[in-house]
């Protein structure tokens, strides 16, 4: 995984395994709905799973602590 890289999804999420599940769940969720927060042509990635993890790294999902 090159972008977003794991250290700036580490100062947004305390742990990796945190971080594994919040982007699993996004994952799935634009899988079943197909809605992105961001226009998809400013997506670096083509699979959900590295869509979700931009999302995080940009903000657009908020973490409840």
């Amino acid at each position: 995984m090159i972008y977003p890289s794991i250290d700036k999804l580490l100062n947004i999420v305390d742990s990796k395994y945190q971080l594994v599940h919040i982007a699993a769940r996004r994952s799935k969720e634009i899988t079943v709905t197909g809605h992105l927060q961001m226009p998809s042509n400013k997506y670096v990635s083509k699979k959900n799973i590295g869509r979700a993890l931009e999302e995080i790294a940009e903000g657009y999902i908020k973490i409840r602590q």
